[in-house]
């Protein structure tokens, strides 16, 4: 059995975008129904976490990273290919040639993929660099202000705030806003 592990190597399957984890169900689905799971040893969809404002609420979405591909730790031996590429909105896998053998990724290049994962995740965490600068007119884009244009006046790297001035009936009055409430003009 220990040998058959060395044999699954990472391919990129072809699908037709914003249907990804969808066919990556049905790809699971189906390898376990033809009992062919010694064969896969995951199907994966890439995704990045985005964070957008909705109704002045911060909302956590996954965002597929590479839309329209799947990844797939397979043996693709026999029927397995044919199997996969018949899914439904299935394109193929990513560098075959007409009538030729899927081409497995570079161990260099899924690292890459798969690093590219956990970078984003981590980076999630940081306080990557301050997007804004003192002295910026910027657009409230959330909150009772939104729409009102205002001057960036001090920056609060730590709770990740800016204090904006904007004026308001033709009065300048000081705004406690996060990052995620304004938008560079």
């Amino acid at each position: 059995m220990a040998e058959q592990k060395e044999d699954k190597k990472w391919y990129v399957v072809r699908a037709v975008s914003g249907q990804e984890n969808k066919i990556k169900n049905y790809i699971e689905t189906e390898i376990s129904r033809l009992g062919l799971d010694n064969f896969v040893d995951q199907v994966l969809v890439p995704t990045e976490n985005v964070i957008q404002i909705r109704n002045g609420k911060k909302v956590q979405k996954e965002k597929v990273y590479f839309p329209g591909y799947i990844m797939i730790q397979a043996n693709l031996s026999g029927e397995i290919p044919h199997i996969i590429k018949s899914i439904t909105n299935v394109i193929g896998f990513l560098g075959e040639t007409k009538g030729g053998e899927p081409v497995p990724l570079r161990k260099s290049e899924v690292n890459r993929m798969l690093g590219k994962v956990d970078e984003l995740a981590l980076e999630a965490d940081q306080n990557v660099i301050i997007p804004f600068v003192i002295g910026e007119t910027v657009k409230v884009i959330d909150g009772p202000f939104n729409g009102f244009d205002g001057t960036v006046e001090k920056i609060n790297e730590e709770k990740r705030k800016l204090e904006v001035m904007v004026k308001i009936f033709g009065r300048k009055t000081p705004l406690e806003l996060s990052y995620m409430q304004v938008d560079k003009i």
